[in-house]
């Protein structure tokens, strides 16, 4: 680990001091997996205290870990992943919340410190089923509002449950199932004996 980062991890450790979070360097990154009980003030500290300042939320995703490691995750399925910049100071944190319970994941939201969590939250709701306890409008942002289930998720079915067409008899969009039939693609073998001289 290099000596910026070093001091980054140190600020991150004295900041942080009393909540329950691991910290992981790769790739010249620092990772902050912050449990999820601790993740409201956690978020506050990250953004006020002198030493880290990380004032601007730049992205924030879902993460789906049930495959994860081609099936040796012990962990907890779902997490949501929030990238934090300090303009101010000029460092970078990431920061993972994973939800306590696969069944109906949940965690804080944190619209209240970083306002762009918005719409990013809400594509995590609607792309993952992670709800977000806070959230003033969380509904989906990027599928239907009759959509059924969540499309990342490892285990949504690749062909979708439903699929939408115009019916021009009815005239107007209708749900059906769907009627793709699933098949294998065996690529095509062009031998050099079946060339014409």
């Amino acid at each position: 680990m290099n000596a910026f980062l070093q001091g980054l991890a140190g600020s991150l450790q004295n900041a942080l001091a009393g909540k329950s979070f691991t910290l992981t360097e790769r790739l010249d990154e620092l990772t902050l997996v912050v449990q999820d009980v601790d993740w409201a003030s956690a978020a506050l500290i990250l953004r006020d205290h002198p030493e880290l300042r990380f004032e601007q939320l730049i992205d924030a995703c879902g993460m789906d870990y049930s495959d994860y490691g081609h099936g040796q995750w012990e962990g907890r399925r779902f997490a949501a992943v929030y990238h934090l910049l300090s303009v101010s100071l000029n460092q970078r944190v990431r920061v993972r919340v994973f939800a306590p319970d696969d069944d109906f994941p949940m965690v804080d939201s944190v619209t209240s410190v970083w306002p762009a969590a918005n719409w990013y939250e809400r594509e995590c709701f609607d792309l993952y089923g992670i709800v977000f306890k806070g959230h003033d409008d969380l509904r989906r942002i990027l599928t239907d509002y009759g959509f059924i289930g969540h499309p990342f998720r490892k285990d949504f079915p690749l062909s979708g449950n439903v699929e939408m067409r115009y019916d021009p008899d009815q005239h107007r969009v209708i749900y059906q199932p769907v009627t793709v039939e699933e098949r294998v693609l065996v690529p095509r073998t062009i031998r050099e004996d079946s060339y014409s001289a």
